[in-house]
C-alpha cells in the first residue's frame, strides 16, 4: 500500500481528499502545516506528496525545495494544489522540485486518477 502525504491548511479539502484517497486503498498522511509536513516526511518517508502551495508560516515552494533537498528521494513525486495557474506561479513550483500540478478547485476522481498515475510512473 502507497502512502501519500497530504499536506493542507484547509481543514475542508484536507478531510475530502483524505477520504477519497483512503477509499482508493492508500494510506494517508494529513498534515495542516509546512513544518509537520518536513516532520512527517523525515519519520515516515512518503511514496508521493500532495503539497498545498499557499499555507501560512512555511509555503508550499519552500517545503517543496526542503523535501527535495533532504528527507525524501528524487524519485518521489510531489503534486502540487494551487488555486494560482499563472505560468509564473507554475515554473517557480517546478524550479522548487514539483513533478505536477493540479489547480483549484479540482475532482476528487481526477485527483485520486493523477497520484495513481504518478505513482504507476515511478513504480514502472
Amino acid at each position: 500500500m502507497s502512502t501519500i502525504l497530504l499536506v493542507e491548511d484547509d481543514p475542508d479539502i484536507r478531510h475530502l481528499v483524505s477520504y477519497k484517497l483512503t477509499k482508493g486503498g492508500f494510506d494517508v498522511v494529513d498534515v495542516a502545516d509546512g513544518l509537520a509536513a518536513l516532520r512527517a516526511a523525515r519519520e515516515n518517508p512518503p511514496d508521493l506528496v500532495l503539497l498545498d502551495v499557499r499555507m501560512p508560516r512555511m509555503s508550499g515552494i519552500e517545503v517543496c525545495r526542503e523535501l527535495r533537498a533532504g528527507p525524501l528521494p528524487a524519485t518521489v513525486p510531489i503534486i502540487m494544489l494551487t488555486a494560482r495557474s499563472r505560468p509564473q506561479d507554475l515554473e517557480l513550483g517546478y524550479a522548487a522540485g514539483a513533478t505536477e500540478y493540479i489547480v483549484k478547485p479540482f475532482s476528487p476522481r481526477d485527483l485520486q486518477e493523477r497520484v495513481e498515475a504518478a505513482l504507476a510512473r515511478v513504480n514502472s
